[in-house]
């Protein structure tokens, strides 16, 4: 978990190559700004600016997605808590409990396997998720 304190947090474009691909990090934000005009969540894959209000959560696969938010106005406050599952803990469960210097040393072929399957990795995150036709045949 990452909090930001702000006082105006804010991102450049980025990808968190470090999260597990296969697991959306929760972003919430908070403050006291004016969501309609600053603060805006910028999902840049998707060509899509989102309003982000004080208090909003959205789940992103913030390590497969391009994503930054815009800063707020002078005297405005935006703080935000960000949920995330490391990479390497996966590594470690799918490894055994070990290292990934330990896992080669003791089992190289299962390790070889493991090594070649991580360039593949986020298609199986993507995968994961629903389409837009998906969604919209979903009732909740």
């Amino acid at each position: 978990m990452t909090v930001n304190f702000g006082p105006s947090s804010w991102t450049h474009i980025h990808t968190d190559s470090k999260n597990d691909v296969r697991v959306p990090c929760a972003i919430t934000t908070g403050g006291k700004y004016n969501f309609k005009q600053s603060g805006h969540l910028i999902l840049w894959d998707f060509k899509l600016i989102l309003e982000f209000p004080p208090g909003a959560t959205i789940l992103l696969p913030s390590a497969l997605v391009r994503h930054s938010n815009l800063p707020t106005a002078p005297g405005e406050t935006r703080i935000s808590v960000t949920q995330y599952t490391a990479g390497g803990v996966r590594r470690w469960l799918e490894y055994g409990g070990r290292t990934e210097e330990e896992f080669r040393a003791e089992v190289p072929q299962k390790f070889a396997e493991a090594w070649a399957k991580r360039n593949t990795g986020w298609k199986e995150g993507l995968h994961l998720f629903c389409t837009l036709d998906e969604l919209k045949t979903c009732t909740f």
